[in-house]
């Protein structure tokens, strides 16, 4: 059960879920728990082959709670602060105050740490608290061994089993844990115990990683140094929501979760992608075992590269790494080029359970095309892709295309047949609308790509990019989702819809509005979470703000409580911790609400409000490696440039189109105009809107 705090940072209750599920988590891109879980997971340690690939359980010596005998617990109480990252529990007493802070440290990202602080109010020492750690050095899915104490530490270390091809090798795990006593006695006013967990690939790691814990213990920064990262994230970027404390609690879990995904600023280390559920789950048979998905390319990464550039290069990096593997996929179903699994792990090799979704479900490719393109559009990194395999990626999806399409004679246009689209319902079906418009943005990106790093461009992406169908119902003038779709058949999710956004389709109007309109009537309700979010942005760029509202309020439906986890599907089913959910609310207010689209031409807004959203203020947003920060009102918006790349006196201005003249941007002077549609663009390319 929560009880309401007027801090839209904190999340509170007096117990605990009675689901372990919807348990707060903690992660850093590296780690990942359940508060008062009995596994912690390792980011790209899994074990398994192929389908029955799944995140490596390592048991967590985090699992430890606090205990004193009922009778005399005057208050008690549970809290996320995700603020500072970090989960409380407190209990008060007649006599003493017990408080436990429990964390994965942001900057140090191969620690997990458990502080206990026991402080006398009145009466006389000692008191006692009991600590129940069940943790045992077991594990189904690791070989694991005891090795030599360390530091007064206990050390134990193993690998996976099963690997996840055979080339693939086994993942070492080396562990090292500040062992836990049945109790702490407090002796004194206040004492504080400090209990760390260090984990890494190797034994001199692990011990390096533990010593840096104890330096900060000694230094007595090892709370403020995580303290210090997470003011450091939220200082650079923010979103602030004048709304309901539902709505901003909402906002800022969604963007702390998916943070915490992520690896710290800075951190040059692997990283091996974001799945559905996050790191802290993805067990085998829960969470499509710990995979990536699409979900990490369409609905989590565009909130991340609107920010933080850095770290949304991390999801790149990772799909340029397991690009192999993706060739291997295309070559063994026939064709050139990449196919990027459905489901991947650290390969990029197929892993998915059903051998159907790997096969059919090509639109993946799309989704992870446009990671690269609005990377560019959003950076003009052309050493990214020239230098750091950004290009390879683009050009063999774009191979891929070219030799899985097939030329119809009777249509004179290429098809792609025997797919599934992002509706599930249906498979095996042809020239789904959002695959082959995916192919043919692919295409013309790659396209453009070759022109600016000067490679020569394939005669037959240029054909198969004119010429591919793309559905569209003349007479009824909206895009039917595949050959032979009947308008009355259920859809599990946003499909078609897509098409206007992200994808920026060209289409008229109407035929924007047709598509939300038939799509919405017979879209499942029991469908997962993100959908609404994509109706809500469609019905916000035709300023049908009422509809746009409902679909937005379908979305807190899978919200939880007390921590606000997100559960896949409206009733509690599916993932938890359902990333992808989270991601596509976040667009519903970060695109949504502010109009937000990322062009080759510049960022464009156009921002739109209702009675329950009145005000929305965005620090950090990251535009050709300048900084800005946005504030929109219905009658006012106020752009500030914080920062600014290069010595030029101003390199960004605002246009409102070819006969109003555009406002330069100087660094540290905000400019104000009444709110309208615009765009931030380099003063070199004044582009008419």
């Amino acid at each position: 059960m929560s009880f309401v705090e007027d801090d839209p940072w904190i999340f509170s209750a007096k117990s605990l879920p009675s689901d372990p599920r919807l348990m707060a988590t903690m992660a850093n891109g590296y780690l990942g728990t359940r508060v008062y879980g009995d596994f912690l997971h390792v980011n790209g340690v899994y074990n398994g082959t192929v389908g029955d690939c799944h995140r490596a359980n390592v048991p967590s010596p985090l699992n430890v709670q606090l205990y004193v005998p009922k009778e005399k617990v005057l208050d008690e109480s549970f809290s996320l602060d995700i603020k500072t990252g970090t989960f409380r529990h407190m209990l008060q007493c007649s006599s003493f105050t017990a408080t436990q802070h429990l964390f994965a440290h942001r900057s140090h990202r191969n620690l997990l740490v458990n502080i206990i602080t026991l402080t006398l109010t009145e009466g006389t020492s000692p008191v006692t608290v009991n600590l129940q750690a069940p943790f045992k050095a077991e594990s189904q899915d690791l070989d694991l061994q005891e090795g030599p104490d360390y530091c007064n530490a206990k050390y134990v270390y193993g690998s996976t089993l099963i690997p996840e091809i055979t080339s693939c090798p086994l993942k070492s795990v080396h562990m090292i844990y500040t062992p836990v006593p049945e109790s702490l006695t407090l002796s004194s006013e206040t004492e504080t115990w400090a209990f760390l967990t260090a984990v890494s690939e190797t034994e001199m790691d692990v011990k390096d990683k533990f010593d840096e814990g104890l330096a900060l213990v000694d230094e007595k920064q090892l709370f403020s140094a995580h303290k210090k990262a997470w003011a450091q994230l939220w200082e650079g970027s923010w979103v602030e929501v004048e709304g309901s404390l539902a709505l901003r609690q909402a906002v800022y879990g969604c963007l702390y979760y998916l943070i915490s995904s992520l690896p710290p600023l800075g951190s040059n280390e692997e990283f091996n992608g974001i799945s559905p559920g996050g790191l802290s789950n993805g067990q085998c048979n829960e969470d499509y075992w710990g995979h990536v998905f699409w979900d990490q390319d369409t609905w989590v990464y565009p909130n991340i590269l609107l920010f933080y550039p850095e770290l949304a290069r991390h999801v790149l990096k990772y799909r340029i790494r397991t690009l192999q593997g993706a060739m291997q996929n295309a070559k063994q179903q026939g064709y050139k080029g990449a196919k990027f699994p459905w489901e991947s792990a650290v390969t990029g090799c197929e892993v998915c359970p059903e051998k159907i979704y790997g096969e059919q479900e090509i639109h993946i490719n799309g989704d992870v095309l446009m990671t690269f393109k609005q990377y560019y559009q959003m950076t003009k990194d052309s050493g990214f892709f020239a230098m750091s395999g950004g290009w390879d990626v683009v050009s063999s999806i774009a191979d891929y295309w070219c030799s899985r399409v097939v030329w119809s004679e009777e249509e004179q246009c290429y098809h792609i047949t025997g797919v599934m689209p992002p509706d599930e319902y249906h498979s095996d079906v042809d020239n789904s609308v959002y695959t082959n418009a995916l192919a043919q943005i692919s295409l013309n990106f790659s396209i453009d790509l070759a022109i600016n790093l000067q490679h020569p461009i394939p005669d037959t992406w240029k054909d198969v990019a004119s010429k591919i169908k793309v559905p569209l119902d003349p007479k009824l003038n909206y895009h039917p989702e595949y050959d032979g779709y009947k308008i009355g058949e259920e859809v599990k999710q946003a499909d078609a819809v897509l098409l206007g956004f992200p994808l920026m389709f060209p289409m008229t109007p109407e035929q924007r509005r047709n598509d939300l309109k038939i799509y919405e009537a017979v879209t499942d309700p029991g469908g997962p979470a993100m959908t609404w979010s994509m109706f809500a942005i469609g019905f916000m760029e035709l300023r049908e703000i009422t509809i746009a509202q409902q679909q937005i309020q379908k979305s807190f439906a899978n919200i939880t409580e007390p921590f606000k986890i997100w559960t896949e599907n409206a009733d509690g089913s599916g993932a938890v911790n359902f990333l992808t959910g989270m991601g596509g609310f976040l667009q519903a207010v970060l695109f949504g609400y502010t109009g937000f689209r990322i062009t080759n031409q510049g960022l464009d807004f156009d921002p739109i409000f209702s009675e329950d959203f009145t005000k929305l203020h965005l620090t950090g947003v990251c535009y050709l490696g300048n900084k800005l920060n946005f504030s929109f009102t219905k009658d006012i918006t106020m752009v500030e440039l914080t920062s600014g790349l290069g010595s030029q006196t101003y390199a960004l201005v605002i246009s409102f189109g070819q006969l109003i003249p555009y406002i330069p941007l100087y660094v540290g002077k905000k400019v104000s105009f009444p709110t309208k549609a615009g765009r931030v663009q380099p003063k070199t390319s004044c582009y008419p809107l």
